[in-house]
């Protein structure tokens, strides 16, 4: 996505600014840049001349040999703020740069400048290759987009009320994907309200997004928004791709990860944000080798690079409406939502689920209103000392609970059923019972919502499932935790088997057209597989699904193999 984002100026005041300053800035010795001169090629800058310019496509990683680089923030209201001068010894990246992403700052030549550039085929090519050295580069890349992320002042900027439900939206969507974003208030900031102004003649139009460029977007959908700041590129779409990855959750980014390091070309598409409903989760604690617990967000995040590393091509957002298995030269073609066509010799069912939404009256009109699907900071901000309800009685609805309830006053937990020991890890629920302002509400379900003058939730009715009798709540944030539908309607057609609820039935389980034998994570249609959550049988667990995403690979080696070989 960028060039370096913030590289430390060699004061003592920014070493204090950075408590992890050495790791995240850290000088390289001539004997370093001498290896890494064969991964890239010298280029040389007059003063004042641009190496990388905000919302540009980063060119790859500089190695400063000579001279100093002033680098400094721009946003599109107009603000440059200096960050910092480099000089020798020092690079200019960041994590966005594995892949050519737009740069998120600028870098300008002080002076003359000399610089190593390695683009980024070649600098996924040095880290791989120069293991120690490309151990601290990495650690370097995802600590300075950390800090970008952190220091809330790059990205684009959103304006509108806090409480808008649109701007959580647009939180979660950018927060989701690691992109770094900030907000005005146009109650409280005099640039924000004349904009608002200017575009926005309705409530409707916000939250007004304006982009490192000028442009202002009105209320845009997450789509608008990813091409709007360069998160999906022009990518080379007569490109023929060994495995084509439908969904990031953890099987997918598992499966992209194993795939390309053992060099298979890989592309990964999902509809939203990587990390899928894991993503999400406020702490996974049952995960192995992670004894006090990771956010869901950090787990898939450290995927997500990883899968960069490697070379794997990552779509987001990008959807799938359709995959055509009829081709006679036996390549999938899979159509997508910005109306290409890309094609793989071979694919990897990993869409997961998509959330359920309940029977509830008035739901769709509060979607993202005070009705959420996930609990994440930014919504745990919105319902801080409010009473909250969660509907839900699994693993994912009591992590949230836990998580909500050291933010809200109340968290009312309502469960369809009599109880939790058949659906919830047996930790979650000491936890639950131990903490004082979640009250567990069994044998109840939600039936409607109402709402304010503005349009957001304000009040919802519930009845105990053994009584008739309906009961009112003021409640401004609902969560729902009610399990999840298999995301497959874009298989229909294509001649995959799916069972009664629509899960894709992989290996012994089915059969194929030409009578070869499925392997275990195979589907009816040869050389389409299934992983996760969206395979009928598999255990619902982040564990699980990675496992498969691993082990699914070593089929896809054996499937390539065999099309290759010449027909008797």
């Amino acid at each position: 996505m960028s060039a370096d984002i913030t590289a430390g100026p060699a004061t003592g005041a920014a070493t204090n600014a950075f408590p992890r300053y050495e790791q995240t800035f850290p000088a390289l010795t001539p004997p370093e840049i001498e290896r890494m001169r064969r991964f890239g090629e010298l280029r040389s800058y007059k003063d004042g001349e641009a190496l990388f310019e905000t919302g540009k496509q980063g060119p790859g990683m500089f190695v400063v040999l000579s001279g100093d680089v002033a680098i400094t923030q721009r946003d599109g209201l107009g603000h440059v703020t200096p960050i910092v001068d480099q000089g020798p010894g020092q690079f200019l990246a960041e994590i966005g740069q594995l892949s050519g992403r737009p740069a998120l700052v600028d870098g300008h030549a002080e002076g003359d400048v000399e610089t190593l550039l390695i683009p980024p085929d070649q600098l996924r090519a040095l880290l791989v290759a120069e293991a120690e050295l490309g151990e601290r580069i990495m650690r370097a890349l995802i600590l300075r987009r950390v800090s970008l992320i952190q220091g809330g002042a790059g990205g684009p900027v959103l304006i509108g009320p806090p409480s808008l439900g649109d701007m959580a939206r647009l939180q979660n969507f950018l927060g989701r994907n690691g992109q770094p974003y900030h907000m005005l208030d146009p109650a409280t900031d005099k640039d924000a309200a004349d904009l608002v102004a200017r575009y926005a003649a309705s409530r409707a139009e916000l939250p007004l997004v304006v982009i490192a460029d000028g442009r202002v977007l009105r209320n845009p959908s997450e789509p608008a928004i990813a091409y709007a700041i360069g998160m999906i590129g022009d990518h080379n779409h007569e490109k023929l791709y060994d495995v084509a990855v439908i969904g990031s959750g953890p099987a997918g980014l598992a499966t992209a990860v194993y795939a390309a390091s053992e060099g298979l070309s890989v592309a990964v598409f999902d509809s939203r944000a990587f990390g899928g409903q894991a993503g999400a989760s406020a702490r996974i604690e049952n995960y192995l080798g992670f004894p006090t617990g990771i956010t869901g967000q950090a787990l898939t995040g450290r995927a997500f690079t990883q899968a960069q590393k490697f070379g794997a091509d990552m779509l987001i957002p990008v959807s799938i409406n359709s995959l055509d298995c009829s081709r006679p030269d036996g390549v999938f073609a899979l159509a997508t939502d910005c109306g290409k066509t890309m094609r793989a010799k071979s694919v990897v069912v990993a869409s997961g689920a998509r959330y359920r939404r309940p029977e509830i009256e008035n739901l769709a009109k509060f979607e993202g209103r005070g009705v959420w699907y996930w609990a994440s900071p930014i919504e745990a901000k919105l319902c801080m000392d409010q009473d909250v309800v969660l509907v839900g009685g699994g693993n994912s609805a009591g992590q949230a609970a836990v998580f909500l309830s050291a933010h809200a006053r109340k968290v009312y937990m309502i469960i369809r059923g009599g109880g939790l020991g058949a659906s919830m890890s047996r930790y979650l629920i000491e936890r639950i019972e131990a903490t004082p302002n979640i009250e567990l509400m069994f044998n109840t379900e939600v039936v409607g919502l109402e709402g304010d003058a503005e349009a957001a939730l304000a009040r919802l009715r519930w009845r105990s499932r053994l009584a008739p009798e309906e009961h009112t709540i003021d409640i401004r944030n609902l969560f729902l935790f009610v399990g999840a539908d298999p995301a497959t309607t874009w298989l229909e057609g294509c001649g995959v088997m799916v069972d009664r609820g629509g899960f894709v039935v992989t290996g012994t389980q089915c059969t194929q057209k030409d009578g070869r034998s499925a392997s275990p994570l195979e589907t009816s249609v040869p050389g389409v597989f299934a992983v996760g959550d969206v395979r009928s049988g598999s255990v619902k667990r982040v564990g699980g699904a990675i496992g498969e995403g691993a082990q699914v690979v070593a089929a896809l080696h054996g499937f390539l193999a065999d099309s290759m070989k010449p027909a008797l």
